[in-house]
């Protein structure tokens, strides 16, 4: 057995069955064991932003690791915007890297790559394999450093000698690491906070937007009269009719900050204090009023719903249902709008479908407009590099089968992996995208006011995206993904209702 079938066979024992993979030839002797071996879901994406970005989406909705399998250093950099999302997405990632022979490397070849530091700035573990006898225990540390609660990414360098030579061992799976709990004394401390029903926010993030953690996080609010609210960018949350409805902090400094003013104390719960995406002259950077205490029930890395739990039962907080959303809405008439289509979303998406949201400016209306839709839950950019909407999209279909997948998709960040409906089309996933097509980049346009800029024709033709003009089904069906265009809130509720009733891919080119 060589190194690289000790891998294979250790990933599987690990409970790692799917591996997206844009390989190369110090990889192949990997690719030859995953054809020799039964078991491996193989998933190959054209781009390794794709297969980045593809298993951070099939890590949260599938709850355990893809692996990715990314060739040198160079494949590893052009995955690392996507890697980058899925860290700030505390998301579970297996990365193989395959790398030169030990005994090369020292030649400096064109590929020989600084691949170990590139892969730290992303990752929580990394390392690279020294032989083939300890490739099998180097990739079961690897599946454990990846499952740590919540979720991180681990690297493992692959040196291909390391792959090709005999003398591997499988390693058996290491047990899971137990999560970080939030301590007795602080759950009182908040309890005692609560009660005093001064102006508070439980603000929530991660793992406490799950379901049954916004039910005890409702029955904490329902008893003491605090506010909940979600940050403004989060790896999965629970939405839809049933589920306890939150807002999120929003994006623009001066919504934000004028939010987030009424409260004197500011709980995080699995959340991060909340900032400013970026500096603006003379806007804060902390978005909380500078009169608000922070204060921590439970950091990103420690169960949140279980503090949450402990924290309603300290105050006796009784069952609370979640609010009436009221009646469905039905589909909007006439021209596409950032609520009529949040409207036409509502009304028209399948039972328990998968929201991945890169619509970016046009998109900050549809939370809203979504609450009296089915259960669903909505996946976002969490790490602010554009181009995962679609890789998150296919990574969530491998990851969540069986349920319909509607990409809310901006035109501009979609052009960074469109690749990805390549990978949809050959792997027959049930993915809906709604491309929404304004041929700018408007959310740049905006950041231009907002730097207190004085844009002249060279700075808005960068924003520009008609010249030539970005033809998307076109490009679509040139990926093998069936496309039509609308112009209309009918059109479109029409052709959601098409793509939900089929099998494989849609593309909804939406003119806005």
């Amino acid at each position: 057995m060589n190194g690289a079938e000790s891998l294979v066979h250790t990933l599987l024992r690990s409970g790692v069955d799917t591996c997206f993979a844009n390989p190369g030839t110090s990889e192949m002797h990997f690719v030859a064991a995953l054809d020799r071996i039964p078991g491996m879901r193989c998933v190959l994406g054209l781009a390794e932003g794709v297969v980045t970005g593809a298993a951070d989406g099939y890590a949260r909705m599938a709850g355990k690791p893809a692996c990715t399998l990314l060739h040198c250093g160079p494949g590893l950099a052009n995955g690392l915007a996507n890697l980058h999302n899925a860290r700030r997405a505390h998301t579970a990632v297996v990365n193989i890297v395959g790398d030169q022979a030990t005994y090369h490397r020292p030649l400096d070849a064109p590929l020989t790559a600084e691949t170990e530091g590139w892969a730290r700035g992303v990752s929580a573990w990394t390392r690279s394999a020294v032989s083939a006898a300890t490739v099998g225990s180097d990739a079961a540390l690897a599946v454990q450093e990846a499952s740590a609660y919540p979720g991180q990414i681990a690297t493992l360098i692959l040196p291909a000698d390391t792959a090709w030579t005999e003398g591997g061992v499988i390693a058996e799976p290491l047990a899971p690491l137990p999560p970080s709990l939030a301590a007795p004394h602080v759950v009182e401390q908040i309890a005692r906070l609560v009660r005093r029903g001064e102006p508070t926010l439980l603000l929530l993030g991660n793992n406490a937007l799950g379901a049954e953690a916004l039910d005890l996080a409702n029955r904490i609010a329902q008893a003491t009269g605090a506010a909940l609210m979600a940050q403004g960018s989060n790896a999965r949350m629970a939405r839809g009719r049933g589920r306890v409805p939150v807002e999120r902090v929003p994006y623009v400094v001066d919504q934000a900050v004028a939010a987030l003013a009424p409260y004197r104390h500011v709980v995080l719960v699995g959340a991060t204090a909340p900032v400013a995406f970026f500096a603006y002259p003379g806007k804060p950077g902390y978005l909380h009023s500078p009169d608000a205490h922070i204060h921590v029930l439970a950091r990103a890395e420690q169960d949140a719903a279980d503090a949450l739990r402990r924290l309603a039962d300290a105050l006796g907080a009784p069952q609370a249902a979640a609010p009436d959303p009221g009646p469905r809405p039905e589909a909007a008439r006439g021209a596409p709008g950032p609520e009529a289509v949040a409207q036409t979303l509502a009304a028209t998406m399948p039972d328990d479908a998968v929201i991945v949201d890169e619509a970016v400016s046009f998109g900050r209306g549809f939370f809203p407009g979504t609450r009296a839709a089915p259960p669903h839950d909505w996946l976002q950019i969490t790490g602010g590099a554009i181009g995962c909407g679609m890789p998150l999209a296919t990574g969530a279909a491998v990851g969540a089968p069986g349920r319909r997948v509607v990409a809310l998709q901006a035109d501009g960040s979609a052009m960074y992996t469109l690749q990805a409906l390549w990978t949809q089309a050959r792997e027959k996933l049930d993915v809906t995208t709604i491309l929404l097509s304004n041929r700018k980049y408007a959310i740049l346009l905006g950041e231009l006011a907002n730097v207190g800029a004085n844009p002249g024709r060279t700075a808005l033709d960068m924003m520009d995206l008609s010249n030539p003009t970005l033809e998307w089904t076109r490009l679509a069906e040139g990926m093998g993904v069936e496309a039509a265009r609308a112009e209309d809130c009918e059109t479109l509720a029409d052709l959601i209702g098409q793509a939900s009733k089929r099998r494989g891919p849609f593309l909804i080119e939406l003119m806005i």
